[in-house]
């Protein structure tokens, strides 16, 4: 029998964004929360030896081992699902701070026309737009109404950047296609590179309106609203797969969560692994978490009046289907909500050039370095003629090409072996330039996740299963987004151009083994009503009036845009929620 431990006010499952946002809210206003993570507890300080490519970058130090759990994938319901036993397409996180210590920075807040999607595509084209089988829904609130959690967010981490958009006033410097801002980002844009500047005049030489791209790197000294002070970066390369040992960019173990301990209202517990929530159906309430202790398995239960949970957002989907809370979403019959809408990031289209006359200091950069047009994003540009819906950001980001996994190569060379490949990977280290469309992901009937019948994790709990595939749409909006990156890298005048490698496949089947991204969403998505959403605008959830589950779970698609920023503002708006309901226990409207 699991030891049942003395009852607290919030129960947090995961501490990355969401879980040290909440906890930070949630500490502050009085209330006793603790925070169950299944990694281990690190700090900048465990960051400074995070400079060896070799063991971060690609032998994944800070990644989840699969061999204590993973998932099953397959690409339709008619194939079996086999487990991933090596991190390939995404790399889920361990450790307090999630994935939200090896980021890179790139924040961006999503597009109005996001968040009431279906309902401006029925305005603008009709009905036959969406075609039957693509589930495109609102998402239940309007970017007016999530305007001011994106604020909160982007001052917490200091978001280096400038408005295009400030009070409905176009300004020169940002993103003219962005909605509305109340003030201007809380730190200058970050250094233009020579690079940047070349991708800058190419995209305004065919028309097109680029801007610094949104950071959470900051270009200079910056003291938050809670008092936290970080220095400015150090364009040092090391950022996505790594821990920012100076604190320059943006992480929960730099910000929200040293806030929250200092209240003396969060207790933190690392390598707990939670395996339930403890769910009373009658009452449409959970009423604690159970989790193991790892060190000596060990099994607790944690009462609490609220449970957010607040893990990886795959990991969110597989603890209500283990609970039983909500309707499993069955693809046959378009019945249930949780599991549905599991959407990806199409990474489709992208363009390279090669210079032999010209270099850059290209192994210098952030995570976050770079400058995007948003021409080809959203509904900014007329799809009536088009067979695909939404589109991508076009960005050049300067990384900071650090050796083993850069070594780009101009076409007719082989690009994995030999010789050849060895020269010219040397001559263009510095000389070549990568411009790729992040593209959105609509929601298709086949795309979702359940619970695998064959599978288990080292508890003997079912593995999640994913079943995903690229769409015709996925196909057509890669294809239009690379000739869109195309005429961006020709405009800057290469010695050669390639086109770049798409993930789309050659067979045009999404392969889970390459690394692609980490933008997994949906399977917990918020809306209107239960009948076809898991919560509520405040991340409420239908069947459990005091459990909350915000993070990309909660997206009914997945748009242009890293999605950090939209789940920061998503984490604030449901510790508002958390707050409203403790002073009266309700449904939120």
């Amino acid at each position: 029998m699991p030891e049942v431990l003395d009852p607290v006010d919030v129960v947090c499952v995961g501490v990355g964004w969401t879980g040290g946002i909440i906890a930070k809210e949630l500490a502050e206003d009085g209330k006793q929360v603790v925070g169950i993570e299944r990694g281990q507890e690190r700090g900048p300080e465990d960051y400074l030896t995070m400079h060896n490519e070799l063991r971060y970058a690609l032998r994944y130090e800070m990644m989840q081992d699969l061999s204590k759990g993973t998932l099953t994938f397959r690409n339709n319901p008619n194939q079996r699902a086999l487990p991933m036993r090596q991190l390939g397409s995404f790399l889920p996180g361990k450790g307090v701070g999630g994935a939200g210590v090896h980021w890179n920075g790139q924040t961006w807040r999503f597009l109005p026309y996001d968040f009431q999607i279906r309902s401006e595509t029925l305005d603008r084209y009709g009905p036959g737009k969406i075609p039957e089988e693509m589930q495109l829904q609102d998402w239940g609130i309007t970017y007016e109404e999530l305007r001011p959690y994106y604020l909160e967010f982007e001052k917490m981490t200091g978001i280096s950047g400038a408005a295009g958009n400030l009070n409905g006033e176009i300004q020169d410097e940002g993103n003219p296609f962005e909605g509305p801002r109340n003030e201007d980002f809380p730190t200058q844009p970050m250094i233009t590179s020579p690079v940047l500047g070349r991708f800058m005049e190419a995209s305004s030489s065919v028309g097109l309106h680029p801007f610094m791209a949104p950071s959470a790197n900051l270009s200079e000294a910056y003291t938050n609203p809670d008092g936290v002070a970080r220095g400015p970066c150090q364009y040092c390369g090391y950022c996505e797969r790594f821990g920012c040992e100076w604190g320059a960019k943006a992480d929960p173990t730099v910000t929200v969560l040293p806030v929250a301990q200092e209240t003396g209202n969060f207790e933190l517990r690392t390598q707990c692994d939670a395996r339930r929530l403890v769910y009373d159906e009658k009452e449409g309430r959970v009423t604690g978490v159970k989790y193991v202790d790892t060190v000596d398995n060990t099994v607790y239960v944690q009462p609490a009046e609220v449970v957010a949970l607040t893990a990886y957002g795959l990991w969110n989907v597989k603890l209500l289907l283990l609970s039983d809370i909500g309707e499993p979403y069955d693809p046959e019959t378009g019945e249930g909500v949780v599991g549905k809408n599991y959407c990806y990031q199409n990474f489709g289209g992208s363009a390279a050039g090669f210079f032999d006359d010209e270099e850059w200091n290209l192994y210098m950069g952030a995570g976050a370095l770079g400058a995007a047009v948003d021409d080809w994003n959203g509904d900014n540009f007329d799809h009536t003629d088009l067979d695909f819906l939404h589109g991508g950001n076009i960005a050049i980001s300067q990384t900071g090409k650090r050796p083993i996994a850069n070594n780009d190569a101009p076409p007719g060379v082989d690009k994995e072996w030999g010789a050849a490949f060895k020269r010219a990977s040397v001559k263009y280290h510095n000389s070549t330039v990568n411009i790729s469309a992040q593209g959105a992901v609509l929601p298709h009937r086949t795309n979702y996740l359940d619970l695998d019948p064959t599978y288990t994790d080292e508890w003997g709990d079912p593995l999640l299963r994913m079943t995903f595939d690229w769409t015709e749409q996925d196909r057509k909006l890669a294809e239009f987004e690379g000739r869109r990156c195309a005429e961006i890298v020709e405009a800057m005048n290469p010695t050669k151009m390639g086109v770049g490698t798409s993930v789309i496949g050659e067979n045009g089947h999404y392969d889970i083994r390459p690394y692609q991204s980490t933008h997994n969403t949906g399977g917990a998505i918020m809306g209107a009503n239960s009948d076809d959403s898991v919560v509520n605008s405040y991340l409420q959830c239908w069947d459990a009036e005091n459990l909350f589950v915000p993070g990309a779970s909660a997206f009914p698609h997945n748009s242009g845009y890293n999605p950090t920023g939209t789940v920061g503002a998503l984490a604030y708006r449901a510790a508002d929620g958390i707050k409203q309901y403790f002073k009266r226990p309700r449904m939120l409207g």
